[in-house]
C-alpha cells in the first residue's frame, strides 16, 4: 500500500484535490449525460481544471485543525466562518453549497452554533467534503478524527450532516496506517450509528459493487442503483454522496484513477463524490499512487470560494496537519505514560 504517513497525507489532500477537479464538470449531470458528452470520463475534460469549494473548504478546516488540533473546539470553527466568511462583504457566495449559504445567513443573523446548522440542508455532504483533513490528522486513530469533525460540524450541519462527515474522517484516518480497503471500509462504518441512514447506504453501495465486480460502466450503475433516490432533485445528499464514494472507492479497490473516475461517472454530486474517493484511495496508497497528469494540475486554491484560503497548496496543509497530527500523537503517549508512572 501506501508509504509513510507523511506520503499518505500528499496522496490523502492530492487525491482529494484532484477528485474535486475531475469531477466538477460532472456535477449534477446523470450517467446518461456524462456518456453523451464525453463517452466515459477518464480524465480532466476541461482546459483549465480547477477545485471547488471541495477543495477550498478543506484547506479551511485544515488550517484551523492544524493550528488548534486536538483541542479544536467549535467555538474556534464558528470565529473563523465569522471572521473569513460571515462579517466579509464580498457580495454572492460564488460557488458555495447550500448548507454554507444557509450556515452564513445564520451566523450573519446573529445564531450561533449549533444553531447555526438550523436551515434547511443541515444533512447535505458540505461536511463530508471537508472531512478527509480530521483523518490526515488523526492518522490510525479514528475515532478521534470523527469526533473532530462532528466538532467542525457542528456549526454547520446536523444529522445525517454530520455522519457523514464522521465517516469519511474515519475512513482516511484508517487509510492512512491501513493495508487494506477492507480496514477503511470498517473504520467508517464504526464512526456512525448501523440504523443510520449514512449507515444503511454505506454498507448497500459496498455491496453493490462487490456483486457487480470489475470497475466500469456495470458497478457504477450498480452502485448508484443501490443508493440515488430516483426523482429527488437534491443531489447533494450526504448519505448519497458518501455511499456512492466509499462505493467506489470499494468497486476500485482502493486505486486512486479507479475510485476517482468510478466516483465521478455516476453523476450526482460528482466533485464532492470524486473528492471524498480520491482522499480516501490517495490516502491508502500514497502520493505515488496518483497518476502524476492529475497531481501537476493541481495548483494553489485560487480564493474562488473562499478568499482566506487563496495561495495555499493542498500539499502545504497536507504537511502542516502531518507535524501537528504528530506533536498529538507525542503528547498523548506522554500523558499515558505519565499516568503509568502515578499509577505504579
Amino acid at each position: 500500500m501506501g508509504g509513510n504517513v507523511a506520503d499518505r497525507a500528499r496522496g490523502a489532500m492530492l487525491g482529494l484535490a484532484a477528485g474535486d477537479a475531475l469531477g466538477a464538470p460532472a456535477e449534477n449531470l446523470t450517467p446518461d449525460q456524462i456518456r453523451c458528452r464525453w463517452g466515459r470520463i477518464e480524465g480532466f475534460v476541461t482546459a483549465d481544471p480547477a477545485g471547488t469549494d471541495d477543495t477550498e473548504y478543506a484547506l479551511f478546516s485544515g488550517l484551523l485543525l492544524a493550528e488548534h488540533g486536538a483541542a479544536l473546539t467549535t467555538a474556534h470553527v464558528e470565529a473563523a466562518w465569522r471572521r473569513c466568511l460571515a462579517d466579509r462583504d464580498e457580495g454572492p457566495f460564488r460557488g458555495a453549497g447550500f448548507s454554507e449559504r444557509g450556515t452564513l445567513e445564520n451566523l450573519r443573523r446573529g445564531l450561533a452554533a449549533p444553531r447555526s446548522a438550523q436551515h434547511r440542508h443541515a444533512w447535505s455532504d458540505g461536511l463530508a467534503m471537508r472531512a478527509a483533513p480530521f483523518g490526515v490528522f488523526a492518522a490510525g486513530r479514528p475515532a478521534e478524527a470523527a469526533r473532530l469533525a462532528a466538532v467542525d460540524g457542528a456549526v454547520s450541519h446536523d444529522g445525517e450532516g454530520i455522519l457523514g462527515g464522521r465517516a469519511v474522517a474515519a475512513g482516511v484516518a484508517a487509510a492512512m496506517t491501513a493495508d487494506s480497503p477492507d480496514a477503511v471500509l470498517a473504520a467508517a462504518l464504526a464512526a456512525v450509528p448501523e440504523d443510520s441512514w449514512t449507515g444503511r447506504s454505506l454498507r448497500r453501495a459496498v455491496a453493490a459493487a462487490r456483486r457487480a465486480g470489475a470497475a466500469g460502466r456495470a458497478v457504477e450503475d450498480a452502485v448508484r442503483d443501490a443508493v440515488v433516490i430516483d426523482g429527488y432533485p437534491w443531489t447533494d445528499l450526504a448519505p448519497e454522496a458518501v455511499g456512492l464514494a466509499f462505493g467506489a472507492f470499494a468497486a476500485a479497490g482502493g486505486d486512486p484513477a479507479g475510485s476517482v473516475l468510478t466516483a465521478v461517472n455516476m453523476g450526482r454530486d460528482a466533485d464532492t463524490t470524486g473528492a471524498v474517493a480520491g482522499a480516501l484511495a490517495g490516502a491508502l496508497r500514497g502520493a505515488a499512487a496518483i497518476p502524476a497528469v492529475w497531481a501537476a494540475a493541481i495548483g494553489p486554491a485560487r480564493g474562488s470560494c473562499l478568499p482566506s484560503v487563496a495561495g495555499y497548496h493542498v500539499l502545504n496543509v497536507a504537511e502542516l496537519l502531518v507535524v501537528a497530527g504528530g506533536a498529538a500523537v507525542g503528547a498523548g503517549a506522554a500523558v499515558d505514560a505519565g499516568a503509568a508512572v502515578s499509577a505504579g
